[in-house]
């Protein structure tokens, strides 16, 4: 598969749109869409909708992405609201509403939706890991990121050099199954 698909990628961030392309090795077009983000728990049922709601609006081809991070010891939170918590609270809060658990595992991943009017695919991935004793500074990444510690790895994603960044981000988001669907349209 070579040169510009025909769906867009739905965000308004040029840089995510940038390593998107780069971490699949295509030219997928981009757009922002003001979709309604549905607050819910369900991951799953979060990106069906806002793929749904991006296709009504732009009718063609889209793919969305969304993040995740739960921390096991609060059930199945923040899950998809951590952005809500990271902008409310930040690292920090969380790091504090988790000072008496025992438990400190948690699991970072992604979920990318296609939809095309028809058919609708989802593609799903996460890393283990477990939460740091503290937060650290970041500059790139997400801002779990400085307070999560994915196995495999002996630090706090957010300091991570650079190619063992790229090594994470690979297992954190799962481009090579959307390649691979992408490749079989």
């Amino acid at each position: 598969m070579s040169g510009k698909l025909s769906m867009v990628y739905v965000t308004g961030n040029e840089n995510k749109a940038k390593r998107f392309n780069d971490s699949l090795g295509l030219d997928i077009e981009h757009h922002s869409a003001d979709v309604d983000e549905l607050q819910s728990l369900d991951v799953r049922e979060v990106v069906e909708h806002k793929v749904k709601g991006a296709y009504d609006q732009l009718k063609q081809p889209v793919i969305v992405e969304d993040t995740f991070f739960v921390v096991n010891a609060m059930g199945r939170l923040p899950g998809p609201l951590i952005k809500w918590f990271l902008e409310e609270v930040g690292p920090e809060g969380i790091m504090k509403m988790t000072e008496g658990f025992t438990d400190k595992s948690a699991f970072a991943g992604s979920i990318f939706a296609y939809y095309d009017g028809e058919r609708l695919e989802i593609i799903e991935s996460r890393i283990k890991g477990v939460l740091a004793d503290r937060t650290y500074e970041y500059e790139n990444g997400w801002g779990f990121d400085s307070l999560f510690i994915p196995d495999g790895f002996s630090t706090v994603a957010s300091t991570l050099s650079d190619d063992k960044y790229k090594e994470y981000y690979a297992r954190v988001k799962p481009f090579a199954e959307l390649r691979k669907f992408l490749d079989s349209l």
